[in-house]
């Protein structure tokens, strides 16, 4: 299920605090490990984005 655009933040960011506590989990299915795997090249590319925009373009996010 998808999140609300209003809330996608916030709600990504719990879920996201929860995987980094349980990412060494050994009893992970087949499925839950590729899916862990993903999870960590898209969080790559995040990262990799986000480092693009500058530190006003964040603070101007905020403020509107």
């Amino acid at each position: 299920m998808s999140n609300m655009s209003y809330c996608r933040f916030q709600n990504t960011s719990k879920d996201l605090n929860d995987c980094l506590e349980n990412i060494n989990d050994n009893g992970m299915s087949e499925d839950e490990l590729e899916a862990r795997n993903s999870l960590i090249e898209t969080c790559k590319q995040i990262v990799e984005d986000a480092s693009e925009m500058s530190k006003e373009d964040l603070e101007e996010d905020v403020e509107e």
